[in-house]
């Protein structure tokens, strides 16, 4: 018989699945056309520089049905781990009011792996940034999702604490929203992105856009298709108890 965790992260992995398919369709719908110009721009700047043109190693098109591959594939790794979380969260009773505990948690981990280092470290369309800082600039964006989480789960624990004590909701929240910034503002300790923006603001802007569109669709998805997925198997165990021969 599987294990209540297990049960959670394979829950959590078909959720995860669901959520990055509809993150990689916003990325299409919306950030397709961004990067579209981004790669003119490039183009044009490298036509005038003289230099010559590369044959493209994969067609756009093959680009375009590897972003749905790699969105599902992430989905599914941000899912497992959500669930393992999930279910070391509430290992004393996983099933219960999955909706909401599952959506609080997503709404948690979209602040903490996603709007924070967002933020510090907002996302740019090809054709900017120097390919020789990719290192510097990936190592200072992990350091940030890391203080993101710190930030989440010092605001969790703090959130707890307090509720134990009798503290009133909206003092809760606003003790929330500190750490949460507190965090936030300590991001600006890590190194400055040294990406020099080369391309229109427009253009930029847009694609940031929708980025943090696909994340925010990548998260809230995960959390709303695990809790769905929590009510159908809680309903499934109330009908076989209901169900079950009474023995005397």
């Amino acid at each position: 018989m599987m294990s209540p965790l297990l049960r959670v992260m394979g829950r959590g992995a078909a959720a995860g699945a669901v959520a990055g398919l509809l993150s990689a369709l916003v990325s299409f719908l919306f950030g397709e056309p961004s990067v579209h110009r981004a790669i003119a721009l490039e183009e044009a700047a490298a036509h005038a520089a003289g230099e010559h043109e590369h044959a493209e190693v994969f067609s756009r098109a093959a680009q375009q049905g590897a972003l749905f591959l790699v969105s599902m594939l992430t989905g599914l790794a941000i899912g497992i781990l959500f669930g393992l979380v999930y279910g070391l969260v509430y290992r004393q009773d996983p099933q219960t009011d999955s909706w909401r505990r599952a959506t609080g948690l997503a709404v948690a981990g979209l602040v903490g792996v996603a709007v924070i280092p967002f933020i510090r470290y907002p996302a740019n369309p090809p054709a900017v940034g120097d390919p020789g800082t990719v290192d510097a600039r990936t190592t200072s964006y992990l350091a940030a999702i890391l203080v993101g989480i710190a930030a989440v789960v010092a605001a969790g624990q703090l959130s707890g604490w307090l509720e134990a004590r009798g503290v009133r909701v909206s003092l809760r929240q606003l003790a929330i929203l500190a750490v949460v910034v507190t965090g936030l503002a300590a991001t600006w300790l890590l190194p400055n992105n040294p990406a020099t923006v080369s391309v229109p603001a427009d253009l930029i802007w847009d694609f940031r856009l929708a980025a943090l569109a696909a994340l925010a669709v990548l998260w809230l998805g995960l959390g709303a298709t695990f809790g769905l997925l929590g009510e159908r198997a809680q309903r499934s165990i109330g009908s076989e108890t209901s169900s079950a021969p009474i023995r005397v």
